[in-house]
């Protein structure tokens, strides 16, 4: 049986290259994968994954409205999704819980395994609505390390202005990279957020 697995972390911790070397493994086998990636992340370019050490590849936009579970069962009569073996999903926090619920039923009903890979938490350390509903949902949950500026685990996500200082409110949905945020463990978070 198929099962929905989400991967998530703090920022700079690979989720991309991770999603990126799983599609080729499953590519390597003669598998085909289909790659979704939000369309309000537009970092690499619309339709496209891309990690920070050059990786990258094509990919299929969803909205928040996008039900994600009839784009897959359609595939049946498309032949770039024929025979889809896995369903990758990028930037997965932004994910709605019904599309959470969607990629499920993928895995439930139409046996096919969904990777998800996101952040978990946002720069004031809330849950994303997507992350909260994988982390209820998904079979399985592993979380991807990456470090602070100290050394020890960063679990939290620091949105920085242009000259490094912490930004404490502001919405939620920022579109960001290095530039924009930090990885850092919780005392440190906590301290800059002071």
């Amino acid at each position: 049986m198929a099962k929905l697995y989400f991967y998530y972390s703090a920022m700079n911790a690979g989720k991309s290259t991770n999603l990126l070397q799983s599609s080729h493994n499953y590519q390597e086998r003669g598998m085909n994968t289909l790659l979704l990636t939000p369309e309000i992340d537009q970092r690499a370019g619309l339709g496209k994954i891309a990690s920070r050490i050059g990786l990258e590849a094509g990919a299929r936009t969803f909205r928040q409205d996008d039900d994600l579970h009839a784009l897959v069962e359609a595939g049946e009569d498309d032949p770039a999704l024929a025979g889809v073996a896995c369903v990758l999903i990028d930037e997965a926090q932004f994910l709605t819980r019904p599309q959470v619920e969607q990629l499920a039923q993928v895995s439930d009903d139409l046996d096919i395994p969904v990777l998800c890979y996101g952040l978990r938490t946002d720069f004031q350390g809330n849950l994303f609505p997507g992350s909260a509903a994988l982390l209820g949902w998904a079979d399985n949950l592993t979380e991807l390390k990456t470090i602070c500026h100290c050394g020890c685990k960063a679990t939290m996500n620091l949105r920085t202005d242009e000259k490094g200082n912490a930004i404490k409110e502001g919405s939620q949905v920022e579109i960001g990279g290095n530039e924009r945020y930090v990885a850092m463990c919780r005392k440190h978070f906590r301290e800059a957020m002071r």
